[in-house]
């Protein structure tokens, strides 16, 4: 009879698993050895957040189920922070953690993880959407299933199940999964009712926030603002989700937003439609009652928060997005004329302090030096605003951003991860100094295992949305600035990477360039304007 170990290995296999990520530990060490025997590669990361992020990276990319590791006691909870930021981007991955033999609970044991210890069953309970113990082989099939069910129907998300060590080395009869289908979606009951505020609307505005990417409803999206006839703006976390020079794009809105969608709505909007958005206070800062829609139709998959942050009458479109999107498609009688689009243009700040690089400019070059197709994640702070508002998007779904939970050093591990599941694309991770100082290590996984990133490091020697924010709307800032700055390049090559200080134009497109052709792991070190205000004060 086979072991737990390997019949649950087996799975991943035959799920078309091809990486694992993770940092092994006693208890768990059966796993990895499956995993060895099997052809699943077992890669090292360098701390169990970033196995974390990694996994979801990888899921991202290969739009598959990501596997992360961890071992017992620290080792799980070090993978909270992941599992939290996989439940907010609607990322697959199942967490698997190890535990001290399960017939010595009660006693005082080393990285106890049941009740006994640091629960880890319950710590993950609010960041995933289903966390359970195997205490016994036999539970296996049940538990997985479970997981994989919560896993990949409805809204997707993570998934976590403790073996304890001993329970992984019991024997049980074999059996067989499948990954499972999503179930029939729910067609919302109002649709010919939202057909028909469409089509009335006079000025109506399609506000598409990240959710979309979950999804992958590229398609679908642009073919719903084209038959509508609807304007388009994108939420910070929905950047990506819609191509920059589509006729209907006004741009971005919210922190990174820019003037022509910020005028749109000013001048007013009798129709919000909202998909994939729940707004949040980085989508809407500053969305005060003299611009408020006369209307809103909010879809999502469920009700919490339509009608929450913008006090209108609001009609709730419920049920999968995709299909519901799909299913108005399908109102061929109704046809809508071509809206006459504004003609504002953005005002540049003219505040330069010196030779330094400053966003607008490295978002261009950016833009202009990295293939079209490349995936591209971006971390928290104030770089990914300046690519929310500055970076085009040629092809749909290449650009990763989420702005509620919001982790940072989190595009590190996403652009390892995405290496791994989508090899053969270019891969960059737009990061900052501060992101860096968190998660920069996992440098070496990229490394180590041989799957090249770019990391483009915008360093301002700052924590810079707060150090910007405290001085604007407090007169001061405290505890934002690093005494002994990060220095990127020399960081990056102590860790095995091609390093790259760039201090102008010039040298930024040299090192991009040099970087892809090296096709190394590559660190970017892109020494910024420490005085430029980001784009993101609206927020106060």
């Amino acid at each position: 009879m086979p072991s737990v170990s390997s019949v649950l290995v087996k799975h991943l296999s035959k799920w078309g698993i091809t990486h694992v990520f993770g940092i092994p530990g006693k208890p768990v060490t059966p796993l990895v050895l499956e995993m060895d025997n099997v052809g699943i590669s077992f890669v090292l990361s360098k701390h169990e957040e970033g196995a974390g992020l990694s996994a979801a990276g990888y899921a991202l990319a290969r739009n598959t189920l990501g596997v992360a590791l961890g071992t017992a006691g620290p080792g799980g909870i070090n993978m909270l922070t992941a599992a939290g930021q996989a439940l907010f981007s609607n990322v697959p991955v199942l967490f698997l953690t190890g535990s001290p033999p399960i017939r010595d609970i009660g006693k005082v044991l080393g990285q106890d993880s049941t009740m006994f210890g640091t629960d880890l069953v319950k710590m993950f309970e609010p960041v995933t959407k289903f966390s359970a113990r195997v205490e016994r082989g036999e539970l296996l099939n049940s538990y997985l299933a479970h997981a994989m069910e919560h896993a990949f129907t409805g809204v997707k998300g993570p998934v976590h199940l403790n073996i304890p060590a001993d329970v992984l080395l019991e024997q049980i009869d074999d059996f067989e999964l499948t990954l499972p289908d999503a179930y029939p979606t729910t067609i919302a009951s109002n649709l010919d009712h939202v057909a028909t505020l469409l089509a009335e609307a006079k000025r109506p505005l399609l506000f598409l926030g990240g959710a979309l990417h979950a999804l992958g409803a590229y398609k679908e999206i642009e073919a719903f603002a084209q038959k509508w006839a609807l304007p388009v703006t994108t939420t910070p976390g929905g950047k990506g989700v819609f191509l920059s020079n589509h006729p209907l794009h006004l741009g971005p809105y919210g922190l990174g937003g820019n003037a022509l969608s910020e005028a749109y709505i000013r001048e007013g909007v009798d129709l919000l439609i909202v998909v994939g958005s729940q707004l949040s206070d980085l989508e809407i800062p500053g969305f005060d009652p003299s611009i408020y829609p006369k209307h809103i139709i909010h879809f999502d998959h469920d009700s919490r928060f339509i009608g929450k942050a913008v006090p209108v009458a609001t009609t709730p479109v419920l049920g999968n997005i995709r299909s519901n999107l799909r299913a108005l498609l399908s109102y061929a009688d109704i046809t809508v004329a071509p809206r006459r689009m504004p003609d504002i243009f953005e005002m540049e700040d003219s505040h330069v302090t010196g030779d330094l690089l400053r966003g607008k400019q490295v978002m261009e070059i950016l833009r202009e030096e990295l293939p079209e197709d490349t995936l591209v994640y971006g971390d928290a702070g104030s770089h990914s605003f300046y690519a929310i508002k500055y970076f085009d998007i040629k092809v749909p779904g290449t650009f990763y951003f989420e702005e509620v939970y919001a982790t940072m050093g989190r595009a590190i591990g996403y652009a390892v991860g995405a290496k791994f599941g989508a090899p053969n694309r270019t891969v960059a991770c737009l990061t900052g100094d501060g992101c860096m100082f968190m998660n920069g290590t996992e440098v070496s996984t990229s490394v180590n295992h041989d799957a090249p990133v770019l990391f483009l490091v915008a360093n301002n020697q700052c924590i810079d949305m707060v150090d910007k924010g405290m001085e604007r709307h407090l007169g001061r800032a405290v505890g934002t600035t690093y005494k002994a700055p990060l220095d990127g390049a020399k960081f990056g090559e102590a860790l095995g990477a091609r390093g790259y200080r760039c201090t102008t134009a010039e040298e930024l497109r040299h090192a991009i360039q040099d970087a892809i052709r090296s096709n190394q792991t590559s660190v970017i070190d892109i020494i910024m304007d420490p005085k430029e205000i980001p784009p993101t004060m609206k927020r106060g």
